[in-house]
């Protein structure tokens, strides 16, 4: 049977959303970044040095504006390519489960199912990056790798396990879970805030802002055990389990402690999300 002028159309306009998609996902994620930046050095902050925001405040505010921005070139640069990365990825992954899986999987699930595939590639690129962020980030590194290239020196020189790939596991564990539970939680949601007539822009944010910040408090203990995990470089290297009993004994096996920095990791995770979730669907609503 010979194709119709329809089917003939729509390999290329899929191959252009798929586009759109990447490109989308990578300008909403570099504006969030940007604004969002001091709040996550903060959290950091927190987490490394176990103090309370005041203190981390006054460490930042102490070492000034020039400083303020130190390690700002790789989250910036792992951020618009991850999101980029990210919506792209899981826009090609679901549309070819919706083509392979018909009645098997629940079409509901599918958008969360997409988002895990499209997680765990992400770890794979991105955890060289998250791992120069962490470095450069401690303030403890400063004597010894002043600069961006001293500490790609110093990862490059050591085995993929303990340099650019340090803490993989988690990252993986906690971007395929996240990123299964945006893509999964966020239309619903949405769609839920427009059915109360809620504007399109604000349904967006606030239904990214709030399925982000459960996400981000459920998975907050991976982010604190993978900055731990990837801050030092050098030493003795030990596994996860090995990390984790190192930072429950440090966090005096309080959950309390262990979630230090959870009131800013619930703010960034509102500001960037609902922000990212915001542009990138009305950048799909005018794009499509």
């Amino acid at each position: 049977m010979k194709p119709s002028p329809e089917h003939k159309e729509e390999g290329p306009r899929r191959s252009e959303c798929h586009i759109q998609s990447f490109l989308n996902g990578g300008m909403s994620s570099l504006l969030s970044t940007i604004i969002v930046f001091p709040v996550y050095k903060t959290v950091f902050r927190q987490q490394i040095h176990n103090n309370p925001v005041h203190e981390a405040v006054g460490q930042l505010f102490k070492e000034g504006p020039r400083k303020l921005f130190r390690g700002v070139t790789p989250p910036l640069l792992m951020r618009t390519l991850n999101g980029t990365l990210l919506f792209g990825l899981q826009d090609a992954i679901l549309h070819q489960l919706k083509l392979s899986s018909q009645s098997v999987i629940s079409p509901s699930a599918l958008p969360a199912l997409a988002g895990f595939g499209a997680g765990m590639v992400e770890a794979v690129v991105f955890t060289p990056l998250e791992r120069v962020q962490n470095v450069l980030q401690n303030g403890q590194n400063d004597r010894q790798l002043p600069t961006l290239n001293s500490v790609l020196v110093r990862l490059r020189a050591q085995r993929p396990a303990t340099g650019y790939y340090r803490a993989f596991l988690p990252i993986t564990t906690r971007n395929a879970l996240g990123s299964s539970l945006y893509f999964g939680l966020k239309e619903p949601v949405r769609a839920a805030l427009a059915g109360e007539s809620v504007p399109p822009m604000a349904s967006s944010f606030v239904s990214g802002a709030l399925t982000s910040m459960a996400i981000s408090l459920a998975l907050y203990p991976l982010s604190v055990l993978v900055a731990n995990m990837q801050a030092q470089v050098g030493g003795e290297v030990k596994g996860v389990m090995a990390s984790w009993r190192l930072l429950w004994k440090s966090r005096e096996q309080s959950v309390a402690l262990l979630y230090r920095g959870g009131s800013l990791v619930i703010l960034r995770s509102c500001i960037t999300w609902g922000i990212i979730s915001a542009i990138y669907d009305r950048q799909q609503k005018h794009s499509g």
